[in-house]
């Protein structure tokens, strides 16, 4: 079984690898990517990027874009990379598939994981079964955050009819998770509107009201952080009146329980690609976006909708606690941050 695993491990690190000119091999058995610019990985194609640190190494969970030709979005698993050093990835088996949630039929949109108790908790939107129609959002768990993760409820966390003000069926997707101060964890998502709720202390219930704190032109793809005293919601933009793809916006508040004041635009939309998702992280001292774009092309498939992929920035604070700026670029972190100013 462990010869098994170590193959399989090694055919997932040489398909991710694609024979891109970042290959490079590591010190231990398995092949690392090394990182020379956007987008991050060159052999596979990713997307909604989630990261999570833990100790001393930086997890970046991703979709996985599977579409050919004219498809839309096909993503049947998630995969996860790891990175010490901002140097050089590594890539791990795929963590899950959305049809390991057996009531789920396919799907593996956008996840992100946290770490609690000991415990490391993926949650991801999939399309439910016909028993509760419409994209949900489920929640597995894992000892390890590399995985694989199991299905933690036997049921979906979140369903459609669970919000049942929303106007279609694909509401209930793009799940981000933050633990507080006070060790409580809240759970924030959607497309068009964006809920929030406390989760219970076992992270498989939510706890408490469902609320919708939707700021302006919200799109999808929110992501919550806390930085001294403020909180930053992050997320997919679009201003329908005069915009065709999304951008990033985020807004601020001293309190999950709002009020939210809206800052404006922090990216312009990613190139080729009219959807942008973002994920954020601290990282040995340093702030880093990750977004997507769809510049990649491998083989006879160029990038689309639904051919994404990984890529990450700086991202820097100002001295009263908003965000400069971010300039999408193909070098990204592969040179040094500009000096702050």
């Amino acid at each position: 079984m462990k010869r098994n695993l170590s193959l399989a491990l090694a055919c997932w690190a040489a398909l991710a690898a694609g024979g891109a000119p970042s290959v490079g091999q590591s010190a231990g058995p398995e092949p690392v990517i090394v990182n020379r610019g956007n987008p991050l990985f060159r052999g596979v194609f990713t997307a909604d990027p989630a990261p999570l640190v833990v100790g001393d190494t930086l997890y970046l969970y991703t979709g996985h874009d599977e579409a050919r030709g004219d498809e839309m979005f096909t993503m049947r698993d998630w995969l996860v990379f790891s990175i010490k050093d901002m140097k050089t990835w590594t890539p791990h088996a795929p963590i899950m598939k959305a049809t390991d949630f057996k009531w789920a039929k396919s799907d593996a949109w956008a996840s992100q994981a946290i770490e609690k108790n000991g415990k490391f908790y993926f949650y991801a939107a999939v399309a439910h079964d016909d028993s509760h129609p419409g994209m949900a959002i489920g929640v597995a768990v894992s000892d390890r955050p590399t995985g694989p993760f199991t299905d933690a409820r036997g049921s979906a966390l979140i369903t459609n009819q669970m919000t049942p003000e929303g106007t279609h069926s694909w509401e209930d997707i793009d799940p981000t998770v933050f633990t507080d101060d006070d060790g409580v964890t809240w759970i924030a998502w959607g497309n068009r509107d964006c809920y929030i709720a406390k989760l219970k202390a076992n992270m498989t219930e939510i706890d408490g009201p469902i609320r919708k704190i939707t700021p302006p032109h919200y799109e999808e793809g929110p992501w919550l952080h806390k930085r001294g005293d403020l909180y930053y919601l992050i997320y997919a933009s679009l201003d329908r009146k005069t915009q065709s793809a999304e951008h990033t916006s985020y807004a601020t508040a001293t309190s999950l329980n709002g009020p939210w004041t809206y800052r404006g635009e922090l990216t312009q939309s990613a190139k080729n690609s009219f959807t942008i998702h973002a994920g954020v992280a601290e990282f040995k001292g340093q702030a880093y976006i990750f977004l997507h774009n769809a510049t990649l092309t491998i083989g006879d498939q160029g990038g689309a909708v639904g051919r994404r992929a990984v890529t990450v920035e700086y991202l820097h604070y100002n001295p009263d606690g908003t965000l400069k700026p971010v300039v999408q670029t193909e070098a990204g972190v592969s040179v040094p941050p500009p000096p702050a100013n």
